[in-house]
Formats: structure tokens, C-alpha cells, sequence
């Protein structure tokens, strides 16, 4: 029970600061971000927690890889299946669907950086 309100009090944390990064980058945000920032920060907390003895630098790799995977699967789910176009990504260079692309995985990584030690 103790792992069940962990998981539920850094999903809370996490929808709420990535709606929050949304609003400041974006100045909008979608209910489908806050279940995107959920699920990454409990990731991120496994990742941690798995890895707990490397490097800073490459935990944040990790993280940065697996936001981005969160963040391709939430796009095809909510702006190509249900087509309610959050985010398109179509302009940015090397970007893979319109979903994701190399810029934002660098910034993830800069934000994991500043995460992972809380």
C-alpha cells in the first residue's frame, strides 16, 4: 500500500509540474500532459532507483529517452489516433512523426538533470 500512494504522490507531482513546464514554454497545456508528466515521473523515480550508482550525466540520458518514448506514445495516441493536434513537431529538424524530435529529448535530459537528485 505504501509503494501505492509513493506512485500516486509523484504522479501527482509530475502531471502538475509538466502541465506547469507546458504553460511556461507553451503558454497552454492539455489534460493529456498531465498524464504524460505522471507517468514520467514515476519512470523517472524507477530509473532512479534502478540506477542508483551511475553517473548523474548517464541516468539523465535515460530519462531524457524514456520522456521521449512517453512523449511519442501520448502523441500518437492523443494528436495522430484521436487527432487533437496537442503538439505537432512537423517543422523542427529530424523530427520522427511530428511527435518528437532532438531538441526536446535535449531538453529533458537538462531537466532529468535537475529531477533525478530530488
Amino acid at each position: 500500500m505504501k509503494n501505492i500512494g509513493k506512485c500516486t504522490l509523484l504522479f501527482t507531482i509530475g502531471g502538475i509540474g509538466y502541465a506547469g513546464v507546458e504553460i511556461l514554454w507553451r503558454h497552454k497545456t492539455h489534460f493529456s500532459m498531465v498524464l504524460a508528466g505522471g507517468v514520467c515521473f514515476v519512470i523517472l523515480d524507477a530509473i532512479r532507483r534502478k540506477m542508483r550508482g551511475s553517473s548523474l550525466v548517464l541516468q539523465a540520458c535515460v530519462s531524457a529517452l524514456a520522456i521521449t518514448l512517453v512523449e511519442l506514445a501520448f502523441g500518437i495516441l492523443f494528436n495522430i489516433i484521436f487527432d487533437m493536434n496537442v503538439w505537432n513537431y512537423s517543422s523542427m529538424p529530424f523530427n520522427f512523426l511530428g511527435q518528437i524530435c532532438p531538441l526536446y529529448t535535449a531538453l529533458w535530459f537538462f531537466l532529468s538533470l535537475f529531477i533525478i537528485p530530488f
